[in-house]
């Protein structure tokens, strides 16, 4: 069963108004709950076709530069988000036509490879990681852990 958007820490704040809630994280967490950046994203993540997944990848790419340029490094992260989570999600329908790993009891499911799903992958990865590598998001996530290191408490 999924979790819902209420268990999340990220639940009704808007990190726009409150950016010292954020923390930053490890891969997608929070990136289908941190608002008002899910609602703006959310929409441009799409890999039906790999033609789809391009213009996606290419829409998330610039939404990651729009933020940087207005100094949103909130943004800029959950953008990051999405571009991992559209090269992780087509990788998963790539390898499972069902996009399900697992059966109902746990077992793992046999692959069913998707040549055309696999191509979807490699936009969202090329973003992806040149998102990681930016420098200005590189220099802005190290000061946002040093920031939430210090003010935790001890």
């Amino acid at each position: 069963m999924a979790r819902s958007d209420a268990r999340s820490p990220y639940h009704g704040i808007d990190f726009r108004q409150r950016p010292e809630a954020y923390r930053v994280g490890r891969g997608e967490a929070g990136v289908l709950s941190a608002e008002p950046y899910k609602s703006e994203l959310l929409p441009l993540w799409r890999f039906r076709t790999p033609e789809i997944a391009l213009r996606s990848s290419i829409r998330l790419w610039n939404a990651f530069v729009r933020y940087r340029r207005t100094r949103d490094f909130i943004g800029m992260d959950m953008a990051r988000k999405f571009l991992q989570m559209g090269f992780t999600r087509s990788r998963r329908y790539a390898n499972h036509a069902s996009g399900r790993k697992y059966g109902p009891n746990g077992e793992p499911l046999s692959r069913s490879p998707d040549d055309e799903k696999a191509r979807c992958a490699a936009p969202f990865f090329e973003r992806w990681k040149r998102a990681e590598r930016d420098p200005t998001y590189v220099r802005w996530r190290a000061e946002m852990r040093a920031r939430a290191h210090a003010s935790s408490p001890r």
